[in-house]
């Protein structure tokens, strides 16, 4: 593994231990050139997958890309970080098990979706309004009906918002 401080290629493993309920192995390693400490994840990998975007372009699929999306939408919000990975690598794995090696583009988002849905309506909704390409308010009221989101709480009568 090369170093991503001195670009040595002989570094060396200080402790391994499993990570993500036993999905992936978690290595610390060291670099006896320069000292730098780094950490590198091992998981196991089916096949190649490839995204095919709405332009009909096809890219290599890429899980930071997928983890980065979880944590823009559920940037301060109070989610154990270790719910986020569970549900990221749940997708992979789902991904992976589906036997397709090209996935629509819409077909990660509506994982992604459901994913947060389950985990934060907040999150949910901020997803929803990029996937979807939400371009007015009634997208957001329309969205929130789905979620039973009323305006009201128990036993108050619900008030309409502000027409904008």
């Amino acid at each position: 593994m090369r170093c991503p401080f001195c670009q040595s290629l002989d570094t060396q493993v200080k402790d391994s231990r499993p990570a993500e309920d036993g999905a992936a192995i978690r290595r610390r390693r060291v670099c006896p050139d320069c000292g730098g400490r780094f950490t590198t994840f091992e998981r196991v990998q089916l096949r190649d997958l490839y995204v095919i975007k709405k332009s009909g372009r096809k890219v290599p699929f890429d899980r930071d890309k997928l983890a980065r999306s979880f944590e823009i939408a559920l940037r301060k919000r109070p989610i154990d970080p270790d719910r986020v990975e569970r549900a990221v690598s749940g997708i992979v794995r789902q991904l992976e098990s589906s036997g397709e090696q090209d996935i629509g583009a819409e077909d990660i988002g509506t994982l992604v979706m459901e994913a947060l849905k389950g985990m934060d309506d907040v999150a949910y909704v901020r997803f929803a309004s990029v996937y979807k390409n939400f371009r007015e308010p009634q997208d957001f009221q329309d969205l929130l009906g789905e979620l039973g989101g009323n305006l009201a709480g128990e036993g108050e009568e619900a008030v309409a918002p502000p027409k904008v």
